[in-house]
């Protein structure tokens, strides 16, 4: 018998049927929906504390979810429907032709019809759900006519079926644009090469650390939540509901569950995964009269096909273009040349998605959270989870097919050969996994899971080659060393050690340009003295004050720009098979010294003088609600003294110059950060980029931001009795 919470079922009033029924007109169907969304809405109360996070109480689930779309809706309307556009295939209809290959990339998987009649064979208890989510963001929408909507004038059910996992950059991303304009506009000339995640963009992913009753200070289980993405990705929420719901956390604009976060009992935090959860497959293709078909085993397979409307904008009004689309049994054709095309294999389960996504918000210990992870839905993320019962582990991945080792499974494969099938899912049982490591904590900051307890964890030899596929990173060096030997971790110390300043890839690199420095000749050596001697004194810890800090960012960026600009370099250590920080290395030691000089005299022309603090340089800035911020040097800014994870930031800040700006802005890392303790009562403090608020006028827009750049969080209110003394404002939705 399953062990997840039952979701009760709801009852509603069924109004669809009488009005088929009695032929209502329009108008009088939107005059029911309108008494049945205001009659719902009475149950449900929102109340904003003094930061102006909602925290949603209702008496059903249906009301809960209702009442937080509602209010995510009222925060930032603009960013629910841009995801919701992104997910179906629909931007295009809001931002024009330029966006009609990424509209295909999704519809390629998400197919509106489809999602229907998932819909109507769902769970009942999510259907509820469902309903109740399009319901909330339509009553809104009836609310306020000032808001006018790109797109998106009326939710339906199953448009939450689009959108079910919540990760910043999902599965369907992998797919390469370019290449897909290419095949499908008859250019097929690409390489027919996997699209990795790029090894030299700004890091993503997040950091999880749990901590168990032995290494707290309490004898209670320790969780940080801290997810990496781009800012106001996610917002904070609480949602309450008499049937067991008491979820805090980040949700996803436009989604109806906490995605990272806790409740009284459980905790859980997502990581970016490197568990191979996506396959390519090349496909032999032989071109007939009266079709195309693939090579398979000893047969000719056809290829389905179907004609994809694709509606975008124009300054005339709206156009439509058609594609026809190609699929094997793998999946679709994303690439191709004359008559090698490439198709893809992903997980799209996303009724058993939302269904996961959903109720590990309800989960209630251990055995009932690992019961929610058997959907194996969350495909492309780690989960670091902690409990009152004093329970801590690491699930590495949640979708990872069975493979034919004595493939590479790092190219595509071979589409012809039904040795490259997959071969059913790994169990849990069968992945990496921790469960209270005598370690007493463990940690994850999307590296490879060989070092999630330090010495003692899982060895890469005992595991297929495509259960993980990133490397270790410098966030993880620096997490092993700030968790190892700590035995009095509390909520506080928890949040300093998440903020550990330590630059991790320094303590690599660094010594390169010293023993280059050594081998200048003294008349070489006066140019570089005081730089040399400023970053032989340095700790390595990055911070507003230090001028060391700025220095060796600037001198590690010239040597990326350096690295990325050497195409012959590039492919060389992609053919040896290295890192792109071994190979960071190799090129500090032919042009470490040349870059210092170079970085030396950006500080020198941007600053005024090459030791410039790194706060002067570093900054935090919200100017408006849109989602690709603008940035101005003149307008007032934050000092931030974390850096980009790519340095080894446990606080990761990933930032660069725009618009011909000086300073350098954060744009991503730190978005969410909480840090839970697990007892009798659960207690945690939070903090998000910015504030609640994506509307300038609100003073919930920028009131965390001066916290947020300091490295302090906040109290987080969870109990209805801490809320209520707490609460500015208390309303139901629709309320004036």
């Amino acid at each position: 018998m399953s062990m997840l919470p039952q979701l009760k079922l709801i009852p509603f009033i069924i109004l669809s049927l009488i009005i088929a029924l009695t032929g209502c007109s329009p108008v009088e169907t939107e005059q029911t929906n309108t008494e049945r969304w205001e009659s719902q809405a009475k149950t449900i109360t929102i109340m904003r504390d003094e930061w102006g996070i909602p925290h949603v109480y209702g008496k059903t689930d249906a009301d809960a979810v209702f009442g937080m779309v509602y209010a995510q809706a009222e925060d930032d309307f603009n960013r629910i429907e841009i995801n919701y556009l992104n997910a179906m295939g629909r931007l295009a209809e809001a931002e024009g032709e330029s966006a009609l290959y990424r509209d295909l990339r999704m519809k390629l998987f998400i197919n509106s019809e489809q999602l229907k009649k998932q819909f109507e064979i769902s769970p009942e208890p999510m259907k509820k759900l469902m309903v109740a989510f399009a319901d909330g963001l339509n009553y809104y929408l009836h609310k306020h006519p000032e808001v006018t909507p790109k797109v998106i004038t009326h939710f339906e059910p199953w448009m939450a079926l689009s959108f079910t996992e919540g990760s910043i950059g999902g599965d369907i991303e992998r797919v390469n644009l370019a290449d897909l304009e290419d095949f499908y506009e008859g250019n097929k000339s690409a390489s027919l090469a996997m699209n990795k995640p790029f090894p030299h963009a700004e890091p993503t992913g997040s950091n999880g650390f749990a901590i168990a009753p032995s290494n707290s200070a309490t004898g209670n289980a320790l969780l940080l939540i801290n997810p990496h993405t781009s800012f106001y990705f996610r917002a904070e929420m609480h949602m309450v509901s008499e049937e067991g719901l008491n979820a805090y956390g980040a949700v996803t604009w436009g989604q109806f569950f906490i995605y990272q976060g806790f409740n009284s009992k459980t905790g859980w935090m997502h990581t970016s995964s490197g568990a191979d959860a996506i396959d390519w497959y090349e496909e032999d293709i032989v071109k007939k009269d009266d079709g195309v078909y693939y090579r398979y085993d000893n047969e000719l397979k056809k290829l389905t096909s179907k004609v994809i409307d694709l509606p975008y904008k124009t300054d005339k009004g709206m156009k439509t273009k058609q594609v026809t689309a190609y699929f094997t049994h793998h999946g679709p054709i994303i690439a191709g040349t004359d008559n090698k095309w490439l198709s893809i294999k992903l997980m799209n389960e996303p009724v058993k998605a939302l269904q996961q996504s959903y109720l590990r918000t309800k989960t209630t210990d251990y055995e009932n959270y690992k019961e929610s992870m058997r959907f194996h839905t969350n495909s492309s993320n780690n989960t670091v989870y902690a409990d009152n019962s004093g329970n801590i582990a690491y699930f590495h991945g949640n979708f990872i097919p069975k493979r034919d080792t004595n493939f590479n499974w790092n190219k595509p494969v071979d589409g012809s050969n039904s040795a490259t099938e997959w071969q059913g899912l790994h169990s849990i049982e069968e992945t990496v996994g921790i469960l209270n490591p005598p370690t007493g904590w463990l940690q994850n900051t999307n590296n490879w899971p060989y070092s999630v307890i330090g010495e003692a964890s899982p060895k890469q030899s005992d595991f297929p080659s495509y259960m993980a596929t990133f490397p270790e990173n410098y966030r993880g060096i620096n997490a092993v060393q700030i968790l190892k030997d700590k035995k009095d971790f509390t909520i506080d110390s928890l949040i300093t050690a998440a903020y550990d300043p330590h630059l991790a890839a320094f303590d690599a690199l660094l010594p390169v340009l010293f023993e280059q420095y050594e081998l200048l000749k003294d008349i070489e050596k006066t140019v570089f003295n005081q730089q040399i001697e400023l970053l032989k004194a340095w700790d390595r810890k990055s911070n507003i004050d230090s001028k060391a800090t700025s220095l060796a960012i600037f001198w590690g960026r010239e040597l990326r720009e350096q690295a990325l600009a050497d195409e012959q370099g590039l492919a060389s250590y992609k053919a040896r098979g290295i890192t792109f920080d071994q190979y960071m290395l190799e090129v500090a030691n032919n042009i470490g010294i040349q870059s210092l000089k170079v970085a030396a005299h950006k500080l020198t022309s941007y600053f005024g003088q090459w030791d410039t603090p790194w706060g002067e340089i570093n900054r935090f800035q919200r100017l408006t609600g849109d989602i690709v911020q603008p940035f101005d040097d003149s307008e007032p800014s934050y000092p931030v003294g974390f850096a980009s994870s790519r340095w080894g930031s446990l606080a990761a800040y990933g930032q660069r110059t725009f618009n011909n700006t000086k300073k350098i802005y954060g744009t991503r890392g730190n978005s969410f950060v909480a840090v839970v303790e697990f007892g009798d009562k659960v207690k945690a403090k939070a903090i998000t980029a910015g504030g609640q608020s994506g509307n300038p006028e609100s003073p919930h827009f920028n009131d965390q931001a001066e916290l947020y750049s300091q490295g302090k969080l906040r109290a987080v209110h969870y109990y209805l009795e801490d809320v209520k003394k707490a609460a500015k404002r208390s309303y139901y939705p629709g309320e004036n």
